[in-house]
């Protein structure tokens, strides 16, 4: 009777090694808000304004971005981001953070406006009061954490100048 013993102690060790397993599968996605075990950088307790917090990595390879906004037709504005060290995620990827891959964030005047998961955006002008404004855009990996280099965010603003149409009165007659 010594095999049953034998497969007991299998199917033990069996429970034990399977249960572990699926304790850290899916914990990322369970806990929202919490930064996730990566061997990419160093998370560092600095937040960005909506508590996300930031992942330094080293200068040589770090991610880099460069933000170019140009006027469109009527009030509109074309964004285009220039990526290195960086590719972008596409929906659906597991929250981890990966080196130099994850999504671009887009703000105005400090303002989250959209996450992209490409190098070009199209921003409406109805967004844009008359005036002068900050674009700004931040690389993010996607366990959400903010990716950074000695302390500071990997982001680049351009500033931007909308003027409102001008508008030519209606008749207003009344008859």
């Amino acid at each position: 009777m010594s095999w049953t013993r034998g497969l007991r102690a299998v199917l033990a060790v069996g429970a034990l090694l399977g249960g572990l397993a699926g304790c850290g599968s899916g914990d990322a996605h369970e806990r929202k808000g919490e930064v996730t075990a990566s061997p990419v950088g160093k998370v560092l307790g600095a937040t960005d304004e909506e508590g996300r917090h930031y992942r330094e990595v080293d200068k040589k390879g770090a991610p880099e971005v460069a933000v170019e906004v140009k006027p469109d037709s009527g009030d509109d504005w074309n964004v285009r981001l220039t990526v290195r060290n960086f590719r972008f995620s596409p929906a659906g990827v597991h929250p981890e953070a990966v080196a130099g891959q994850g999504v671009a964030r887009l703000y105005l005047d400090g303002r989250s406006l959209v996450r992209l998961r490409s190098g070009d955006y199209h921003l409406s002008g109805r967004l844009i009061p008359r005036g002068t404004h900050h674009v700004t855009v931040r690389l993010y990996a996607d366990d959400q954490t903010l990716w950074a280099v000695r302390g500071k965010a990997v982001e680049s603003t351009a500033d931007i100048t909308a003027s409102a149409a001008e508008t030519t009165p209606g008749p207003t007659g009344t008859g």
